[in-house]
């Protein structure tokens, strides 16, 4: 089902503090992250079967992460998910990625899952069902799995809010070393919940850790080929900073043209 926990503009400095277990099956690869071909930049790993993704980050600093949603009736789909957060991270801000996601569902039929949307500004977690459900995300830790955000039906949800809440995690670097910890939590005969989940052909695949803030140097992304208690978390970090940094190139030049162009206009009135 997946399982992704926020801390969410809390620390100034990465407002967006992620980490998010893939639980998939075994035979489905994916390659590592990756920036992706078009505008806007993306940085995300691929599902090969669809081309998809569950988790990336575009080049203006939107985050978007998926988990599949526990239903008693199948929703049917014509579409793979993961395109749908390839959709959703061509957005230039949170706002319209949460627009975009509503739009995808009215346009394609997708099976049940749960979104979180979040750029430095404004945060959402979506419900996606028999009927759609947009949340703001409050400042603070949130956490999402197969149910509803922070559900205290899901034994594994609450399991890591409590483990993510056993110490102040006030920078980007105690946030990810706990979080590392906790993600990796493997399984254990007496405990009725774990981080990681492995089954005969089901399991965790993959796991991500992620700090998003105002400027890109300060930015981390470290994603693990494997369940976290066995696999080595590997740094894309370069990749991360290098779009972020394109990004806000382009959204300086932008403002400098606009500001150009209402100069010159302004100029044009005068003489006139």
């Amino acid at each position: 089902m997946c399982l992704l926990a926020i801390q969410y503009r809390v620390v100034p400095e990465s407002p967006i503090l992620v980490a998010a277990n893939r639980e998939e099956f075994y035979d489905r690869r994916s390659l590592s992250p990756s920036i992706q071909s078009g505008k806007p930049r993306v940085l995300c790993p691929t599902d090969q079967r669809s081309g998809g993704t569950w988790l990336g980050v575009n080049q203006h600093g939107v985050f978007v992460g998926l988990c599949n949603r526990r239903v008693l009736e199948p929703l049917g789909s014509n579409r793979s998910r993961g395109l749908l957060v390839k959709e959703v991270l061509k957005a230039p801000s949170s706002r319209s990625a949460v627009e975009k996601a509503l739009e995808e569902f009215q346009k394609h039929k997708f099976d049940a899952c749960n979104l979180i949307i979040a750029d430095r500004d404004f945060g959402f977690a979506i419900h996606h069902d028999q009927e759609d459900e947009v949340i703001d995300l409050q400042p603070g830790l949130s956490i999402i799995g197969g149910r509803n955000l922070n559900d205290p039906r899901d034994e594994r949800v609450q399991l890591a809010g409590r483990l993510l809440t056993l110490q102040n995690l006030d920078s980007p670097v105690k946030f990810l070393a706990v979080a590392s910890r906790v993600f990796a939590r493997a399984p254990n005969p007496l405990a009725r919940a774990s981080m990681v989940i492995r089954g005969a052909d089901y399991g965790t695949v993959s796991s991500t850790l992620l700090a998003l803030g105002p400027k890109p140097r300060d930015a981390i992304y470290q994603h693990a080929d494997g369940p976290a208690d066995e696999a080595r978390y590997e740094d894309y970090s370069p990749m991360l900073r290098d779009i972020l940094s394109r990004g806000l190139r382009e959204s300086r030049n932008k403002a400098a043209a606009h500001d150009t162009v209402e100069a010159e206009m302004a100029e044009t009135a005068d003489v006139d």
